[in-house]
């Protein structure tokens, strides 16, 4: 540093060690810059990276606590969801991707648009026809992986008397940590699918409402908890 005539001003007194202390201190006490990668992970971080697919087993979906969604197309720009309120089944985990299987039954009489008036439409002959067809089932054997944390099962779905292959996306989103000692394990998935209703014979008089692309006009979800039954061999 340079004084007012230009002479250099150079600090020749030692610092006493009470400048020392306080300029540890200063650093010390400054923010750190690294990021939170240079941190290890925290256990909700870690739980997010756990196992790909439950522990081996037969698993028995709990009613109570799955669910499953659909989103049908409503006149080409329109979306009309629903709910069906009883889904019952089986899963069985293996280590081995192609022994994998998923047994669901769904009854669609339990369909809730939060209409009355149209959820009895959707009820008869020109829909599920559920007197006729009192069961929808989702059953396949095999999956695959689609990412790093999705798996996919082209299943048979079967609505209305009718099979259709209907690929199945899904999530294992975890084993329950809170079990009390005793009690079974508790798994949970998450789903994704979409396929059309026509290729089920269904809403014959609502061509003018789906369009003309071929694309899949509903799309079905469903978030299913399953209780541990007997461990795999």
């Amino acid at each position: 540093m340079r004084g007012k005539n230009g002479e250099n001003m150079i600090r020749k007194k030692p610092l006493s060690l009470f400048e020392i202390g306080a300029l540890l201190f200063a650093v010390c006490a400054a923010p750190s810059t690294s990021t939170a990668t240079d941190h290890p992970a925290k256990p909700a971080e870690k739980a997010a990276e756990g196992q790909a697919l439950p522990t081996p087993g037969t698993y028995e979906v709990d009613p109570d606590h799955s669910f499953a969604y659909f989103g049908a197309r409503h006149h080409v720009v329109g979306l009309v969801r629903g709910r069906f309120d009883k889904v019952s089944g089986t899963i069985t985990a293996s280590q081995d991707p192609a022994a994998c299987s998923v047994d669901i039954t769904i009854d669609p009489s339990t369909i809730s648009t939060q209409v009355h008036e149209r959820d009895g439409d959707l009820r008869g002959p020109a829909y599920f026809d559920v007197k006729k067809f009192p069961t929808m089932t989702y059953q396949g054997r095999g999956i695959r992986r689609a990412s790093e944390s999705t798996w996919t099962m082209d299943g048979s779905l079967t609505i209305h008397g009718v099979t259709k292959v209907v690929p199945l996306t899904f999530t294992f989103k975890g084993m329950f940590p809170d079990i009390p000692p005793g009690k079974p394990g508790r798994v949970a998935f998450h789903g994704v699918a979409a396929t059309k209703r026509a290729d089920f014979s269904m809403g014959a008089r609502d061509k003018g409402e789906v369009g003309t692309s071929g694309a899949p006009d509903v799309a079905i979800e469903i978030d299913v908890e399953a209780d541990a039954n007997n461990p795999a061999p």
